[in-house]
């Protein structure tokens, strides 16, 4: 079965609304066309396996916190399911939305877009025919809506809007509130808020002013519209929808001037007080709010990457902090009023600050520019990726964190790998620098360079790391450092062209380098450096890949091949043709078709899977292709995007943005968005962010398989992705017959037959029930269990221990299994130890985790019990000081009494 999409690191948050859970431990941020999870509690992170068609602009979440609407650049909305984590519903709302908000009780949720406000009936616990029922549609501001709150009834909610006003509307047709309209602002209204229990209302402009609005009445006092004047409108309303197209709801029509008659015991508003936030001038304009009601607590965030926190109603300023270079684009506080979140989009930053300790929670950000490469640790705990913001990030794969950032480059990242042991990383870049990280102690503790100044491609290290070899793009020569000493050793030079890429051989001391004089060089390390080898190809050669056995080379070429050799016979075993897998896609600014593009294109990066059986392949495409090798046939394409918002998406240019003029994307549209107009910079043609109308291009720069065999992860525009074959439930039997079934399984389990119910469980494959059977065996009877176990199922059993071990609390029971399988069949495994080495690998990967937080507890432990050793001798010590001192006392009484 092909592996799942399991996670998206690398990219924290995009743009878009942050919203906490019910409870307030998670969080949920839009990350490009997907949402990830962080629970910031066991400090995880998930991203859903769902997506939508363009990147997501806003997220409304249900007050119970199961249900949440997704909705994209061009309206398109999902109704998903935060429980079942999958799409309930699909809506097109037809323009863009700029927000959602759900009533505090659920039964309603109001979306604004254009000038317009809709009120719909929310989704119910039950099945229904069309989960979106509009209920009311309101009018009344003149230019764009841009926020929204509800008061805490459900009765009232405010909209803000671009025309500098804002309007408070009554769900329901109160007698004396259907619409209100409030001004008092310069600016474009960026947040307004109702107070607790109240209709009293705080309105926040974007040029940093707060007003605060007082109402003349309480929200028990709305009252409701007699029976009949309510029927007359309905019914109008039902007349109107007729000679409609579109259904609007009943309607409500604001106006900003009401006549006196017509505010005759209503609603009356009053500003009680105006507040500014930049008296000193130090900011430009205010871009996010967030208001707690229950502690009164008001969080802005600047243009400049500042934040302040207010109590209201009196505007103290609590404190005030810089987070960023950027500008707040989002703001949210937790349910308790602790935590506060924070998003950047310009830079794809993610922040949880905790107010009242004045420290962070969460503190993540991604690559400021797309990924390049990345390398797994050898037991697959880590991946390590590098930028061309020339950052280098290690994540832990299983929490999606990063938890270390190296910034010592000054130049893009072109090549990052593990050494053997796991706890070096190494980075190479085009500042002319190779660097050695240390993971123990988060330092640079090696820096390798060149004689001359040299901008280095591509980076490799031998199966001891010892060996360091980088290659140079502008010398054309491969260098050559010992890792212990940090000498250069040699420069290898002999190729012709720019150095594409370089591989060690696992197994034997053989450097392959590719360059792009269609040559691929062998040098042996044991001889001198001398060429062993060189393989002459019909294109330029953009990368080499050794087996994990490295009994064979694979070759990728700018003319599409893919070819296998032998390379101690120095014979070609293979070839695959696969410039029409990769299926090219069509940009706006295109000239000719796809078809025509594809002929160019070739793959930039390989992998051997961790069996040597398949090969993974990308390039300048959104997919990812998986071949056997033996075969030499394409098993599976993974589309790892389906993300319109990206360029290079479409086989085919979408006709209605073609005008008689050419391409709509050629249309520089507006005034340059809230940061004024950008001047595109001369030359940049690779992430240039300075255009008002930017979309990156879809590509994947680097494959990696995880060395336990369970994963593969891949370096692309949208971030770094995770295919694993451990997420979601599948029934996959294994020799099943009739008689398998899990009422026999425990039958044969109950009579203590248990190597038979062990086999028959590995048969079924259902990992709930083999996970039954092995926690029923006794502790005692493993050994006779493990020797009497066939060899095909001991494979399967170590697989199955590896992956319980992550999960399961029973670690001495589960660590007796593994020690009696190794110890009892060893030998045989020995036998296909290159087949076996993936899960041997997944198996250590496991151990090794609880082995450090086993060892971390014990010597705390140690120095807890040493203390309390330490407390209880000197009370001891002081005690027998006491004792031995009333005892002397009692005696020189007992002599006074005597004489």
């Amino acid at each position: 079965l092909p592996p799942q999409f399991s996670g998206l690191l690398g990219t924290v948050y995009r743009r878009g609304n942050l919203s906490f859970t019910r409870d307030g431990n998670s969080l949920i941020s839009p990350v490009g066309n997907r949402i990830s999870l962080f629970d910031l509690k066991n400090n995880k992170c998930e991203t859903l396996p769902l997506a939508t068609r363009l990147n997501i602009v806003c997220v409304g979440l249900s007050p119970d916190g199961s249900l949440a609407i997704l909705v994209d650049e061009e309206g398109a909305a999902l109704l998903v399911s935060l429980i079942g984590k999958c799409v309930i519903h699909q809506f097109y709302f037809h323009k863009p939305v700029h927000s959602v908000s759900f009533s505090p009780d659920g039964k309603k949720f109001v979306v604004t877009k254009d000038n317009l406000a809709y009120l719909y009936h929310a989704p119910g616990k039950k099945r229904e025919f069309n989960a979106f029922v509009l209920d009311k549609t309101y009018y009344g501001p003149y230019d764009e809506t841009t926020c929204i709150d509800w008061t805490d009834d459900s009765r009232c909610f405010a909209v803000g809007s671009k025309d500098m006003s804002t309007w408070v509307f009554g769900a329901e047709r109160w007698a004396n509130l259907i619409y209100y309209s409030l001004g008092g602002h310069k600016d474009v209204i960026v947040a307004c808020f109702f107070e607790e229990n109240s209709l009293d209302l705080y309105t926040i402009s974007q040029d940093a002013a707060l007003c605060v609005w007082q109402c003349d009445t309480e929200l028990d006092g709305l009252k409701p519209m007699p029976p009949k004047d309510a029927a007359k409108e309905k019914k109008a309303a039902e007349d109107d929808e007729e000679l409609l197209e579109e259904p609007k709801g009943e309607e409500i029509h604001g106006k900003a001037d009401p006549s006196e008659q017509e505010t005759r015991n209503k609603v009356k508003y009053s500003r009680v007080a105006k507040y500014f936030f930049n008296k000193e001038g130090d900011f430009n304009n205010l871009t996010a709010a967030a208001y707690h009601k229950k502690t009164h607590l008001l969080v802005t965030g600047f243009a400049s990457g500042i934040f302040h926190l207010h109590e209201l109603p009196d505007f103290n300023l609590i404190h005030s902090l810089s987070i960023s270079d950027q500008r707040v684009a989002s703001i949210s506080i937790n349910c308790t009023g602790d935590w506060i979140a924070f998003g950047c989009s310009g830079l794809g930053q993610l922040l949880v600050w905790e107010w009242q300790s004045e420290s962070y929670v969460l503190k993540q950000q991604g690559h400021f520019n797309s990924m390049v490469s990345l390398a797994y640790s050898p037991d697959g705990q880590y991946i390590v990726t590098g930028g061309e913001d020339g950052k280098v990030k290690v994540w832990n794969t299983s929490s999606s964190f990063c938890f270390v950032t190296f910034t010592e480059h000054n130049s893009g990242v072109t090549a990052v790998t593990f050494t053997s042991t796991g706890y070096v990383v190494l980075s190479a870049s085009l500042d002319g620098t190779v660097r050695a990280f240390d993971l123990h102690r988060y330092r640079n503790f090696r820096t390798f360079t060149s004689p001359r100044p040299s901008q280095f491609s591509c980076l490799a290290v031998d199966s001891s790391g010892e060996i360091v070899a980088a290659g140079s793009q502008d010398s054309f020569e491969i260098f050559i450092w010992s890792m212990q000493s940090g000498r250069l050793l040699d420069v290898l030079a002999g190729h012709e062209g720019p150095i594409s890429s370089l591989s060690f051989n696992p197994m034997k001391c053989v450097l392959a380098s590719a360059s792009w004089d269609k040559t691929v060089k062998l040098w042996d390390m044991l001889d001198s450096w001398r060429t062993k080898e060189t393989f002459m190809m019909n294109s330029d050669v953009l990368v080499v890949a050794f087996r994990p056995d490295g009994k064979e080379l694979a070759v990728a070429a700018l003319n599409g091949q893919i070819t296998f050799w032998d390379h101690e016979s120095a014979v070609q075993t293979g070839s695959i043709e696969g410039r029409h897998d990769l299926q090219m896609g069509r940009k706006e600014l295109d000239k000719i078709t796809a078809k025509q593009a594809a002929k160019g294109k070739s793959f930039t990066t390989l992998c051997y899977s961790a069996d040597g059986q398949s090969i993974l392949a990308g390039g300048l495409s959104k997919f990812v292709c998986i071949y056997n090798v033996k075969e030499q046939i394409l098993m599976k394409k993974f589309e790892i995007s389906c993300n319109h918002s990206l360029d290079a998406m479409e086989e085919y240019l979408d006709r209605r943005k073609m005008t008689e003029f050419g391409s709509m994307a050629l249309i520089d549209e507006g005034g340059g968005g809230d940061e004024g107009v950008a001047i595109p910079l001369p030359g940049v043609k690779r992430g240039d962010m300075s255009y008002r109308h930017f979309k990156p291009e879809i590509r994947v720069t680097c494959v990696r398989f995880c060395p336990t065999g369970r994963s593969w992860a891949a370096t692309t525009t949208e971030g770094l992705l995770l295919y694993s074959l451990d997420s979601g439930v599948i029934f996959d039997p294994f020799e099943l017959d009739i008689d398998v079934t899990p009422s026999n399984i425990r039958k044969t389990l109950s009579q203590k037959e248990f190597t038979l119910a062990i086999v028959m469980a590995f048969k079924l494959n259902e990992k709930k029930l083999i996970q039954e059977v092995i926690e029923a065996v006794p502790s005692n009877e493993v050994d006779v269990v493990c020797s009497s176990l066939p060899d095909l199922y001991v494979e399967k059993l170590l697989e199955f221990l590896a992956s319980a071990f992550e999960t399961s609390c029973h670690l001495e029971f589960y660590l007796i299994w593994a020690h009696k399988l190794l110890m009892l069949h060893g030998q045989k495994l020995k036998t296909k130890s290159v087949k076996l080495l993936p899960v041997i690998q997944f198996l250590q990967k496991s151990i090794q985790r609880h082995f450090e937080d086993v060892s971390k507890l014990c010597e705390w432990n140690i120095y807890n019990i040493k203390y309390a050793l330490a407390i209880s001798q000197q009370r001891g010590t002081k005690r027998l000081a006491e004792e031995t001192a009333g005892d002397e006392e009692e005696l020189d009484s007992d002599s006074d009494y005597l004489m």
